[in-house]
């Protein structure tokens, strides 16, 4: 057990409070912040909210990009027993004033960049102003001990197939997160690197193992591919994080790469969307020191899922692992997973039109589909909402990527599917390329590497995927550039 009690109050007070607990590069020079400057400044949001007129069970939103404020006041209202809502500053305009309104938030704290994107009605303090100094109120304060299932934070869903859903995560369900990953691991070393952003579970989850481990964050305000790149090399990060078109990216940056010492990396962790094996041999090759590991993880469950084999058996190169021995998995007949585990989520907030994805003896349906091997080790072949149907066959369109991404000119690669008169659906790919190759090359490629009716009918070139603010590719708009390409051919 770690005794923590309050998923805001992650900082071990028995342990060293002038290491440094982040190097925020948010701003333009670098910023080293003791954990002791940490505690106080979270505990001064904490104190301030209350004299703001907060009451517990309020929300608070926060528009942002990653900073220490940010952080301070994620961690300071959860102390105060409010609830913190990180908003998705990508979000359109009309997303974001209906996420703030959906979480019925008292406040929002904002930094300068994202101050218009706040709605009008709503009350708002902008970081590093002097209605940020006037909030904070420094002093001690006791983190409220907080009843069973009472929410600690709503994070919001990216909304790609609809409006956002708020995720209702109690403080119980995350501690209990930090408590399994922190078992058995000595990270008293580690120097991690985060760029995925604080309002999405992949960068959120990090920051509080970090702060739980007692190590130091790097914390770039966005991803940026050469930015990420020297962070490593300045600040020796020996843990690095995103998701696989994070890395794609990164390793495009073949100079910048080639200019800087990366050997202090010894784990790379990637996430929320399945990894390819072109994109694993690169980042094997990226780093040789590093070990890799697939993780997997869902906003509603959490990220302990999978883990090593209890007997040892190596974990196979492209699974996500075994399942974790404190969680209860299953496949159902279409082969997509189900989860019970302490980490699961309370439900959505303020979503009457939704029926909650649990099956009535309580596992949570992740829809993602799922291989699972004579060892017991599953590993990822797509979300069931973006399998599509062609001509009778279901395709996956991570397995089409999977076998574009082996052809040594591709680098990156996206595949979607469009109407088609006669096959209801056919699969057209957007490619990233690494070397010349023309559309015909890959479309032989395709058919030579696996079944006829999984083959792009048209590719297209691009000289990089678009990204949604989760840092995932944006395929809606991949589907409009596709229906533009169309009509005009």
């Amino acid at each position: 057990m770690t005794g923590f009690t309050n998923l805001g109050a992650l900082i071990d007070p028995g342990k060293d409070p002038g290491k440094t607990a982040l190097i925020d590069l948010s701003g333009a020079a670098p910023r080293h912040i003791s954990y002791a400057e940490m505690d106080a400044l979270a505990n001064a949001a904490a104190r301030g909210l209350l004299r703001h007129g907060l009451k517990r069970g309020d929300r608070v939103g926060i528009l942002a990009a990653n900073s220490t404020e940010f952080l301070a006041t994620a961690h300071g209202a959860m102390r105060a027993g409010l609830v913190a809502v990180p908003v998705n500053y990508r979000f359109p305009p009309a997303t974001v004033d209906y996420v703030l309104h959906n979480a019925g938030v008292s406040l929002v704290l904002c930094d300068e960049a994202r101050r218009t994107a706040v709605p009008a009605d709503l009350s708002a303090i902008t970081f590093g102003s002097a209605a940020w100094d006037a909030l904070l109120d420094p002093g001690a304060f006791t983190a409220i001990l907080p009843e069973e299932r009472e929410p600690a934070l709503f994070l919001y869903t990216s909304g790609s197939t609809g409006r956002p859903k708020g995720v209702v995560l109690s403080h119980q369900s995350h501690l209990w997160v930090v408590e399994q990953r922190l078992a058995g691991a000595d990270m008293s070393e580690e120097r991690a690197l985060i760029a995925a952003p604080l309002y999405h579970m992949n960068g959120l989850a990090l920051a509080q193992l970090c702060s739980a481990a007692h190590i130091t964050v790097v914390l770039l305000p966005a991803f940026e591919a050469k930015a990420y790149i020297r962070a490593i090399g300045n600040h020796r990060a020996t843990w690095i994080t995103g998701v696989p078109p994070m890395m794609a990216m990164l390793l495009q940056e073949r100079e910048t790469l080639a200019a800087t010492d990366t050997s202090s990396v010894r784990h790379v962790r990637c996430g929320s969307a399945p990894v390819s094996p072109a994109l694993l041999a690169a980042i094997n090759a990226a780093f040789p020191q590093a070990k890799f590991v697939n993780g997997y993880g869902t906003t509603e469950a959490g990220p302990v899922v999978f883990g090593p084999h209890p007997q040892g058996i190596p974990t196979p190169p492209l699974s996500v692992g075994y399942p974790h021995p404190a969680v209860q998995l299953r496949l159902n007949a279409d082969s997509v997973l189900e989860q019970k585990c302490p980490a699961l989520m309370n439900g959505y907030w303020n979503r009457p039109d939704l029926k909650p994805p649990l099956t009535p003896d309580g596992f949570y349906v992740t829809g993602d589909v799922f291989r699972c091997d004579e060892n017991g080790f599953f590993t990822v072949v797509g979300r069931v909402d973006d399998m599509f149907i062609s001509g009778g066959e279901n395709i996956f369109p991570s397995e089409v990527e999977k076998v574009l991404e082996t052809h040594p000119a591709v680098e990156q690669s996206a595949v979607i599917p469009v109407p088609d008169d006669i096959k209801g659906t056919k699969p057209v790919a957007f490619v990233v390329r690494r070397a010349p190759v023309d559309e015909a090359a890959l479309k032989a490629h395709a058919l030579a590497n696996a079944p006829a009716y999984m083959h792009p009918r048209r590719i297209w070139f691009l000289d990089a995927l678009p990204l949604m603010g989760t840092n995932k590719i944006d395929k809606a708009q991949l589907a409009a550039l596709a229906a533009k390409n169309l009509a005009e051919a």
